[in-house]
């Protein structure tokens, strides 16, 4: 079954950080592009950042172009995604994504002190 587990999130302080994990199963994530998205209360899914397939990065956001680094673990067909320098404003659930897999349920990442 093709499938997408984020992990990883949980409370932070205002500066902290925290690193996501997206495990895929029943496929190869490093034959495709992952994309890290985020939905906070009441607002759209916003795209983060995506790691093509040649490990390229891609920002869409500039607020994680500053603060957010998309890895890649091949040997644990994982990917990560490391946030640093979170703010309140980062509250949200964070998905991760590739265009073989539905969307999972995602990880809450709640930043507050």
């Amino acid at each position: 079954q093709v499938q997408l587990v984020e992990s990883g999130g949980g409370l932070v302080q205002p500066g902290g950080s925290l690193r996501l994990s997206c495990v895929g199963s029943g496929f190869a994530l490093d034959d495709y592009a992952v994309g890290w998205f985020r939905q906070a209360p009441g607002k759209e899914r916003e795209g983060l950042l995506c790691s093509g397939s040649f490990d390229d990065t891609t920002y869409y956001s500039d607020s994680a172009r500053d603060r957010f680094t998309i890895s890649r673990d091949d040997a644990k067909n994982t990917v990560y995604l490391q946030m640093n320098a979170l703010k309140p404003g980062d509250t949200a659930v964070y998905y991760c994504k590739t265009t073989n897999a539905d969307w999972g349920q995602g990880t809450q990442v709640t930043v507050s002190s």
